[in-house]
This record gives structure tokens, C-alpha cells and sequence, in this order.
């Protein structure tokens, strides 16, 4: 199935009935009075956030969406039936905006969160409801209200614990197939990935965390480079941010010493570009805690990539965690899984702590070990 990220649709609820004016005509009762029923209530849209659904693709072609109107109110005290509501399942983490004004509707973030998108309108009032002691035949009625209908921009943030963050051909697709049960398109040219790709990690028995890879960024996405930032709103929901460097890109040489510092140079740069870009597009995401992992470690070595680990940390003057792995040969891959679900757990439980004060739980410092 095609991965549909964003969508956008029109919501037209059911207008309310017409209550209707009528008066009671039986044999042997000439003044029976007023019986004029009310009208129904017209039908909602209603959306609902679906685990099983994971796209946004239905709502490519099926752009309107009408409930009916209520039925109008009849005689003998017959009230007019409502019609019924429409529902839009789908997949949690669907953000739900109102085109015109860019209003937030709703943000679905747990599995079976409802929202009314467009309310019905209400029924009329027959005239049985105007009757008094000196207005013994009304000949009064409402008409029902006109339903909202709404022109509505869905965007779709896959939830994730983990999000991967890195260059095209960094690895970032190999890493998650060599670590989850994703099993993405992977080749030996940029862009690879063109849409995101989930992946559950177990880590034990009863542990597991969602990992999301998103198409490479590259300096200048905020200009459209690339495929810009259209994937970058699918890592605003995770909790950590891996930043998968290539240990040795293309073009690059290891030979001399002043050649390794070219490349550490040439790594940092990349990151520093990376960041900025984050920050362009939403600067709470580029707060996010990140860590840096170096990939392709098979290519130059288990020493060299330590070597380049901390030139990197000391240039960049980076203090959190840092790791080297290599997604093909998938060395280093269980200790970073392993730290990553202590990471989250230790997140967990601070939270936790936070909510209950009566719960003391000191985490431990971040990026006190670099493998």
C-alpha cells in the first residue's frame, strides 16, 4: 500500500430537520390542538483514531464527505428520526487542521481518541411547544439549523520512541532493518527511502520501542533540496533522535593523518549543516535529546571509528551519548538497542516521578559510557 502522509478534505454535517405545525383531527374532537413534532437532528463527522490503519491514503480520493439531514417533524406528536453520524477512522497520530484558519481540530495520539469535525444542526421546534393557556393554536415552528461543514487539512506524524536523522546513504535504512523487523528498500543511491518506515525493536522478553527512518535531509531542504523537510513532522513525536553519520562517505581517504582530519572536519560540517536545518524547521525538534552514531563501521575499523568517535565529540563539543555501529555486519547494534531501551526506560520512570511525588528516581548522567 502507498504511504499517504497528508491529505486534505471536506466535512459537510447534516442539516436539522424542520419542526412543522399541525393540530390533532380526530372524529368527536373538533379542537384536538396543537401535535406539530420536532424535527431530527442532522448527522456528525465524527473522526477516530484506528491502530490498524496506517495511512492517510483513503482520504487521498474520497475528498467530501455529507451526512444526512434529520427528518422533519410530523403530525400526531411525531418527532422527525435524527440521521445518523459519519465515522473517519483514521491512524493514530493524525493531526487535524482547519485549512482556512489553520486552527488545530484535533490531534489523535491514542488509539479510539474521537472528535466532532462538523455538528450536526439541530431540529426545529413544532408547535407543541408554543402552546400556552393564552395560545390555545400556535401556528408557530422553527426551522432546524444548517450542519458545519469544514475544509480540513489532514497531516499524519507516525508515533515513534526512536527516530533516525542523517544524510542520504548514511545507512540509516540498513540500521533499522539490521535492528527491527522493518524491512525497507535499500540500494547503493541517495533517496532510497521515500517514505517513512516503521520498526519495532524487541530488546527482551516483555521490552520493546518503535524506531522511524525518514528519507535523507541534506542542507538546504528548507528550500526544497531534496525532498525538503514534508518528513521531518514524523520525528516531532519521538523521544530520541539518532543521528547516523557515514564513517566514510563518498570521496573520502584515510590514508594520512591530515587526511583524517579532513574527514572529521568534512563529518562535522555535515552534522552542523544537519542541525541548522532542524532548527529551521522547528526549533523544539533540534532541542530534542540526540545522539550521534557513526555507521559503516566495517569499512574503516573498529579502531579508527573510535578514533573518529571522539575526534568528532571534542570537536562538536558534544556531550551526550555517541556510538559506533555497523548496520551490515551489525557490530555494536545490540549495545546501542540495549542503552536506547535503558535510555527510555530511565525517561519512563522519571516521568513517573514527576507525575507522583512520592516516587524518587535519580536517571543516570547521559553519555556517561561511549562505546
Amino acid at each position: 500500500m502507498k504511504f499517504i502522509d497528508e491529505a486534505t478534505i471536506e466535512v459537510h454535517a447534516g442539516n436539522g430537520g424542520n419542526g412543522i405545525v399541525a393540530f390533532r383531527r380526530e372524529k368527536f374532537i373538533p379542537k384536538g390542538g396543537p401535535s406539530g413534532g420536532d424535527g431530527g437532528r442532522g448527522g456528525s463527522v465524527i473522526a477516530v483514531a484506528d491502530r490498524n490503519i496506517n495511512t492517510l491514503i483513503d482520504y487521498r480520493y474520497a475528498r467530501v464527505h455529507r451526512a444526512r439531514g434529520g427528518e422533519h417533524g410530523q403530525g400526531s406528536d411525531r418527532y422527525g428520526a435524527a440521521a445518523e453520524d459519519i465515522v473517519l477512522r483514521m491512524p493514530v497520530g493524525t493531526v487535524i487542521t482547519d485549512a482556512e484558519s489553520g486552527a488545530i481540530i484535533a490531534d489523535l495520539a491514542l488509539d479510539g481518541e474521537q472528535a466532532i469535525l462538523a455538528r450536526g444542526g439541530r431540529g426545529g421546534l413544532g408547535n407543541l411547544h408554543f402552546k400556552s393557556s393564552t395560545n390555545r393554536a400556535p401556528r408557530q415552528a422553527t426551522k432546524g439549523t444548517e450542519g458545519e461543514h469544514r475544509r480540513l487539512r489532514l497531516e499524519l506524524k507516525v508515533l515513534a520512541d526512536v527516530g533516525l536523522l542523517g544524510l542520504p546513504n548514511a545507512g540509516k535504512s540498513t540500521l533499522i532493518a539490521a535492528c527491527s523487523n522493518a524491512r525497507p528498500k535499500i540500494a547503493d543511491y541517495p533517496f532510497t527511502t521515500l517514505h517513512p518506515n516503521l520498526g519495532v525493536v524487541r530488546t527482551g522478553p516483555a521490552k520493546s520501542f518503535v524506531m522511524a527512518d525518514i528519507p535523507g535531509l541534506i542542507e538546504g531542504a528548507a528550500e526544497g533540496a531534496g525532498l525538503g523537510h514534508q518528513f521531518l513532522r514524523h520525528l516531532q513525536r519521538t523521544r530520541l533522535l539518532l543521528h547516523i553519520v557515514d564513517v566514510c562517505p563518498p570521496g573520502s581517504r584515510t590514508d594520512s593523518e591530515q587526511d583524517r582530519r579532513d574527514l572529521v572536519d568534512r563529518l562535522a560540517s555535515e552534522i552542523r549543516g544537519l542541525v541548522a536545518e532542524l532548527k529551521r524547521y522547528d526549533p523544539k525538534l533540534a532541542r530534542k535529546p540526540r545522539w550521534i552514531i557513526l555507521n559503516k563501521l566495517d569499512v574503516v575499523g573498529d579502531a579508527l571509528g573510535q578514533e573518529f568517535l571522539a575526534a568528532l565529540k571534542k570537536k562538536l563539543r558534544f556531550r551526550a551519548a555517541a556510538y559506533c555501529v555497523s548496520g551490515a555486519s551489525r557490530a555494536g547494534c545490540e549495545v546501542l538497542m540495549q542503552e536506547i531501551q535503558h535510555w527510555l526506560d530511565a525517561q519512563r520512570i522519571a516521568e513517573i516521578g514527576s507525575a507522583n511525588p512520592d516516587v524518587r528516581f535519580t536517571p543516570p548522567e547521559e553519555g556517561a559510557s561511549v562505546q
